[in-house]
């Protein structure tokens, strides 16, 4: 089994001028779905993925009822949608509960996006919630091309949420810090946290990806594409040259999300 555990995709009306948005602020990235649930559901069907993980991002507190209810509608099958809610939330326990009603297994933060340092205690009491209610938390973690020289979490942040709240499901998006891996190595490498493999494939040093998934432990890492931002096949193909072991990549690949996070039972 083949699990995507960072894709994204928008609601058909908004989606084209999204994606158009979201390409020129990333500095003119290159798409590679139209932004719709029906081309992430094809890219997906190509890439021979079995199930793609939606990640939404809630970028301001009103988005609440628009996002999760869009995200309710993809909750079996093979697109699985997470909710969100923004730090600034006033009514951020009710919220989370909410996203845990409408039968979602998780959440999506993204402190660039919405413009809090990943270690706000705004973002710590969501965290903190989140845990006793056992949902999965997913983190942008790095760099982002929306600003690259102002990071928003960091792995030093990421590390003392880790040390102060001590979350059982958090996921550091592209292998624990976009481009900060050395310090991902320094100070989280080994550490009660799941990484997963979005966008980093082809852009990592082979053997540096290599020494993180076996000093960290192959059973927590998942594997994610961020797709549309990257190819979803390629980025399938890319994870299968590695030189990891079989057993190894099959845990990457989809039994570690089917057996940590219970989604297919």
């Amino acid at each position: 089994m083949i699990i995507d555990f960072h894709t994204h995709m928008f609601p058909d009306k908004i989606a084209a001028r999204t994606i158009d948005f979201l390409s020129k602020t990333g500095g003119d990235m290159n798409p590679f779905t139209d932004g719709t649930w029906k081309g992430l559901k094809e890219s997906t069907k190509q890439a021979g993925i079995d199930h793609s993980i939606v990640l939404p991002i809630a970028t301001r507190p009103g988005q609440f009822h628009t996002i999760n209810e869009f995200a309710t509608h993809f909750q079996e099958g093979t697109l699985i949608s997470f909710g969100s809610l923004h730090p600034e939330s006033e009514n951020y326990k009710e919220e989370l509960k909410q996203i845990q009603d409408m039968g979602m297994k998780g959440i999506k933060l993204h402190p660039d996006y919405q413009d809090t340092y990943f270690n706000d205690i705004r973002y710590k009491r969501i965290i903190s919630y989140a845990t006793e209610l056992g949902l999965i938390i997913s983190v942008h973690a790095g760099q982002d091309p929306k600003c690259p020289d102002n990071i928003h979490c960091t792995p030093a942040m990421a590390e003392e949420v880790l040390n102060e709240v001590e979350p059982e499901k958090l996921v550091l998006a592209h292998m624990g810090g976009n481009e900060l891996w050395s310090e991902v190595e320094e100070r989280l490498v080994g550490r009660n946290v799941y990484f997963d493999t979005g966008v980093i494939l082809d852009r990592m040093p082979q053997e540096q990806f290599l020494r993180m998934v076996r000093g960290h432990g192959a059973d927590r890492i998942v594997f994610g594409t961020d797709s549309p931002w990257y190819d979803q096949t390629k980025a399938v193909n890319d994870f299968n040259n590695t030189d990891l072991t079989q057993e190894e990549k099959d845990k990457i690949f989809g039994k570690n999300a089917n057996d940590l996070f219970n989604f297919f039972g």
